[in-house]
């Protein structure tokens, strides 16, 4: 009995090429083998795959219909192929990596010594800033980005969760009082981050799906979470920041976390993306992987935290 995949992979070639002899020849085999495959292709269906005559070949009806199942086929298989290949790929090469400032330099550089030591071959190029950027445009391998992921082109994989906290400093809140409602925030100084509509200058967003707004006011506004968190320790006013930048000062007791009458939001993730080829390069893979065991799904920057907040 032929095999299957050989006659689909000859069938195939035809297609592409138009002819049997030039098929065979593209596959390295003789003609008659070539029209056995198909024969046996076509009697397994029970239908016409080609119309042949003296001087061309073509599909047939159901022949055209088959050739997309058939295409598809092969390209998974050869998909997977590569995939398996891949594994015993050494990752080498320079992988670019893009994340936001704050995170960047906070959850992935004190990583990056160790996932150095595990790929010697591979350099890390790293670039941090806080807008969005155009991964194939700009040439970026991977990117590290919090909150929603808008586009479709892009493929993500969630590496941990990242939730908010409200937060203000022991001096402030003794000077201006500790806020108790959602509506109280209005007669007080917020920090509102420019790169956010959740966290935004002239309204901050909470409730469990994030669906309660609450006007805010404020003298200070910044794109930058730790030029807001600096603001916050010198006493400027009330911050609503991730927990991955807020943490480490609620639990050495510089900043306050505040319990009011709606629950903080908390953001769809912190996600690794990178452009939707369907057989990503080992470098990229690797270091996603490596960053989902380094920082997920609990992340070591809310550990005992949440407790402290309640």
């Amino acid at each position: 009995m032929l095999d299957r995949i050989a006659g689909m992979e000859v069938f195939a070639k035809v297609a592409t090429l138009g002819g049997l002899s030039a098929a065979a020849r593209a596959l390295g085999m003789s003609q008659t083998m070539a029209t056995k495959h198909i024969g046996a292709l076509e009697g397994r269906l029970g239908v016409k795959l080609l119309h042949r005559t003296t001087r061309k070949t073509t599909l047939s009806e159901a022949g055209r219909r088959y050739l997309e199942s058939v295409e598809r086929i092969l390209s998974e298989l050869a998909e997977a192929d590569a995939v398996a290949v891949a594994e015993r790929v050494e990752v080498t090469g320079t992988l670019r990596v893009n994340a936001p400032v704050s995170f960047g330099v906070r959850e992935l550089v004190p990583h990056l010594a160790e996932f150095s030591g595990l790929h010697p071959g591979l350099t890390v190029d790293l670039g941090l800033n806080d807008r969005v950027v155009d991964l194939v445009e700009e040439g970026w391998d991977v990117a590290v980005r919090i909150g929603q992921i808008e586009d479709e082109t892009l493929i993500a994989r969630k590496l941990a969760r990242c939730r908010l906290l409200v937060a203000a400093s022991p001096a402030y809140l003794a000077k201006r009082g500790t806020p108790r409602t959602i509506s109280d925030l209005v007669s007080h100084d917020c920090l509102g981050y420019t790169l956010s509509t959740a966290l935004g200058p002239s309204r901050w967003y909470f409730g469990v799906d994030g669906s309660v707004s609450a006007p805010i006011t404020g003298r200070l506004h910044a794109n930058n979470g730790d030029a807001l968190v600096a603001a916050a320790l010198a006493g400027q006013g009330l911050i609503y920041q991730p927990t991955f930048l807020i943490g480490d000062y609620i639990r050495a007791g510089k900043l306050t976390p505040l319990m009011l009458d709606h629950p903080a939001t908390e953001l769809p993730g912190v996600f690794a993306i990178y452009a939707s080829n369907r057989r990503p390069p080992a470098k990229v893979r690797a270091f996603i992987d490596f960053l989902v065991s380094r920082l997920g799904p609990e992340p070591h920057w809310d550990r005992e935290l949440m407790q402290l907040a309640s």
